[in-house]
């Protein structure tokens, strides 16, 4: 947890590597993924470093194994755990291996298509026939032409008429036919058969609608301007004979090509298909093996050389507590090579800020993204992620709190959180389904507080648990109960127990008339004193990074004021919740001190901000304990004394030091930025006064926003209520024998509404509040968010971004 209450010290190194140990070396580093390396030829193009060329072999090696894994016809199995780097040598075996397949591939391709476009000639020669015999066979419009027939030879040309016969796509029918008539002038006699049955493209595979055609002309002109049309609509013409014999013949040579053809096509896909199976379970390997080595050598670019050309420098930020494994990948890539010269390690002292690096496991980072997404932590401030883990689902189960719907969330978190090996394997595009699979332990964690805080609320899809009986009783007779009167008092004092309720809320309230006012209330304070908590812990939280950063002086100019001022009013006004539920009671025998005499926290409070006077009811006291007023008077003056500390102490403060550094050191400047007190203590007071400004009026308006867990709880219990009692009810009023049926169906429609509105839609809802009390009203008072990520060299980030090139390397300098 150490890495998760402050970011880790990170170290820049500066390494002297031979060239012939970088590789193994860097292959080491990407496997730890412990260091992000610095471009030290930034000025330097991408094609005029030193291994352009491995790079761009690799990139295409990688192209090729892309597109044999395309032509696979399942996707490949996953990778085989590598137990060793690759050697050069290996790579370009493997190098020759993929040229090998792609060039087999690619002429077992061609030959197919080749083989599927002769097949598909003859099938339409075939069916052309079958078409051709119907239309000679006419016996009506066809008799006469049939009669002209003579001679026909391959040019189309018959003894007193012409004819083309062929194929065309049938979406181009019409427009065809039209042509025809237009060129001819109306001269030609067009006769067109659909074909039924669909054929398939050689290329692409598409399914294709053709139609048989055939054009009667007289003369070799209009016969040639039929060709033209023809190539133009890009319809394929046949020879086809005119005599029925003649067909015959070429039908029975035709489907003996065709089988023959089908023969040689089913054992080419099955060459090919054994082919590709064969390679199928090493292309996920080859494929991670080159885009390793495509990484590392990617990596290499941002190396420099040496004066001698013989020695690679780099620099990279590495956390302290990895620099023995940083050591030691360096000594392996020296052995691995047999350089005698060995790779030197050097820390490199620097004013840069160093990247942000905080150490999650799959169960913290979840909450951690929640954070980085807000911003990235400066180097070496508190991180809220680690508070984030517990207060976040606490807040959301204050909005969500129903121990029905908890329990839903609950077991898919923990599916999830069970099969979460199996189901990591299973990659998937949907966004949804990632995004939930991603927070699975935030979704778990909110579910078991939402039980909770279910349990605290008594909610129960809108429904109470009668665990402890009630500490409610009947004073009423049977008699008064019998009567017309539909509401009944009941007197706390006579009627309720002494004594807290166990656990939660006392089930008679679920059916009280004045629920809703009482949980109102309830509610309502809960979210103020749970606010004011959040906040004081934030701003609490700024002492400790005061005291990292060596920053003591902050703690009396901004911390203590700061503090004082939300504690002297809105935890006061905390205090003020506590003592009217400690003090006044139904079962009080001091009059002033019953529950008709109880103040209004609220009126209290403005009435002490505007320094107005209250006044008392008759019978009660105006406050609820002696001095109070005085009390408030004091909070009040030391609030506002604690403003202009705020504002102008810190100014001051820079002001002295400035004159300090500056009589002590006779105008030279620190490594710190110093402002001269006469030309910027103005920009300085202004920057404080918005400071100043921000959190005063914040504290207000933040106060005010926890009071969304009172009114997204309130509306969830609301929602609840009313999906119980206007849809699910409605099933439970029908008798037999119909009323099991229809409950059956409305218990459906409930179901489906509970958790497509009440789980999903007010969850999401709860949870983006949440998320916004963290990153206004908690991270505010403390959190600066001005660092950068440490993006390390990390083989398994490269391969799970799946992406052409790798992970942008920074040069590990801050964002401008």
């Amino acid at each position: 947890m150490g890495s998760m209450f402050r970011s880790e010290e990170m170290v820049l190194c500066q390494l002297f590597v031979q060239p012939e140990a970088a590789y193994v070396s860097m292959y080491e580093l990407g496997e730890t993924g412990i260091a992000q390396f610095r471009d030290l030829n930034p000025h330097v193009n991408d094609f005029q470093r030193r291994y352009v060329s491995e790079v761009r072999r690799c990139s295409e090696m990688e192209r090729k194994l892309r597109w044999v894994a395309g032509e696979l016809p399942e996707p490949p199995p996953p990778p085989k755990p590598s137990p060793r780097i690759l050697s050069p040598r290996e790579i370009n075996i493997l190098e020759e291996r993929i040229d090998y397949i792609e060039s087999e591939i690619q002429e077992i391709t061609r030959n197919a298509q080749n083989l599927k476009t002769d097949y598909l000639s003859l099938k339409e020669l075939k069916l052309l026939i079958e078409k051709t015999q119907t239309f000679f066979q006419d016996h009506s419009a066809h008799r006469k032409i049939s009669a002209s027939v003579q001679i026909y030879n391959n040019e189309g040309v018959l003894g007193h008429l012409g004819f083309i016969a062929g194929v065309v796509a049938t979406p181009r029918v019409p427009s065809f036919e039209r042509m025809l008539w237009r060129i001819s002038h109306g001269n030609i006699f067009f006769k067109q058969a659909q074909i039924e049955e669909p054929l398939k493209d050689p290329v692409t595979g598409h399914e294709l609608q053709k139609t048989v055609f055939l054009v009667f002309f007289h003369g070799e002109q209009i016969k040639l301007r039929v060709k033209k049309v023809c190539h133009g609509f890009q319809a394929t013409l046949y020879p086809c004979p005119a005599t029925y014999k003649e067909q015959q013949d070429m039908m029975s040579g035709v489907e003996s090509r065709i089988k023959d053809l089908e023969m040689v096509l089913e054992q080419t896909e099955q060459h090919r298909r054994l082919f590709l199976n064969n390679i199928a379970t090493d292309i996920s390997t080859w494929m991670v093996a080159v885009r390793k080595e495509k990484a590392i050598y990617h990596t290499l670019n941002m190396f420099s050389m040496d004066i001698v050309k013989k020695c690679l420098i780099a620099e990279c930020w590495v956390p302290r507590r990895d620099l023995h494994i940083l050591q030691k990948a360096l000594d392996d890539g020296v052995k691995a090579s047999g350089s005698p010269i060995p790779s030197i390690l050097h820390h490199v002292p620097t004013h840069e800020i160093p990247p942000t690096f905080n150490r999650t496991n799959k169960f913290t980072r979840g909450f951690q993204n929640l954070i980085d997404s807000y911003g990235i932590a400066s180097y070496r401030e508190v991180n809220p992620a680690l508070y984030t883990i517990i207060t976040f689902p606490f807040l959301f189960a204050v909005m969500f709190g129903d121990l029905g719907h908890g329990i839903i969330m609950t077991t898919f978190a923990a599916f999830t959180v069970i099969f979460e090996k199996k189901l990591s394997k299973n990659k998937t595009d949907n966004e949804i389904w990632n995004i939930f699979f991603g927070g699975r332990y935030i979704i778990l964690l909110m579910g078991l507080f939402s039980m909770y805080t279910g349990l605290i609320y008594n909610d129960v899809f809108s429904k109470s648990l009668n665990i402890f009986g009630s500490s409610w009783r009947n004073v009423y007779d049977m008699a008064t109960l019998n009567s017309t009167q539909k509401n009944f008092d009941l007197d706390p004092a006579e009627a309720y127990t002494p004594g807290p309720y166990p656990l939660g809320i006392d089930p008679a309230w679920q059916f009280a008339s004045n629920n809703i006012i009482f949980l109102n209330s309830f509610k309502m304070k809960l979210s103020i004193i749970f606010g004011v908590i959040h906040m004081a812990f934030g701003v609490t939280m700024s002492v400790v990074n005061f005291n990292f950063f060596k920053k003591t002086e902050m703690i009396y100019l901004q911390y203590i004021p700061q503090i004082l001022f939300l504690m002297l009013l809105f935890w006061y006004l905390c205090i003020l919740m506590f003592l009217k539920w400690i003090m006044y009671s139904a079962n009080s025998t001091d009059p002033a001190y019953g529950t008709s005499c109880a103040p209004s926290v609220l009126i209290l409070f403005i009435n002490m901000m505007l320094m107005k006077k209250t006044e008392a009811r008759e019978g009660c006291l105006p406050f609820m304990f002696p001095g109070q007023d005085t009390i408030q008077k004091m909070f009040l003056a030391v609030a506002f004394l604690c403003i202009p500390v705020m504002l102008f102490g810190k100014p001051v403060y820079q002001m002295m030091a400035a004159k300090k550094r500056k009589q002590y050191q006779q105008g030279v400047e620190s490594g710190d930025v110093v402002k001269e007190p006469e030309d910027g203590m103005g920009e300085i007071l202004i920057t404080q006064a918005i400071h100043t400004i921000e959190y005063v009026l914040g504290t207000v308006s933040h106060t005010a926003s926890y009071l969304r867990l009172w009114a997204l709880s309130l509306a969830h219990a609301q929602l609840s209520a009313v999906l119980w009692q206007r849809v699910l009810r409605m099933g439970m009023l029908w008798g037999l024998p119909a009323g099991p049926v229809i409950l059956y169906v409305i218990f459906a429609i409930w179901a489906f509404f509970t958790l497509a509105i009440l789980v999903l839609m007010e969850g999401l809802s709860a949870f983006l509040h949440t998320l916004r009390l963290h990153w206004v009203e908690f991270m505010s008072k403390f959190y600066e968010g001005q660092g950068y990520a440490f993006v390390p060299f990390s083989f398994a980030d490269i391969l799970e971004h799946d992406e052409d090139e790798p992970p942008a390397q920074t040069n590990g300098a801050p964002p401008e």
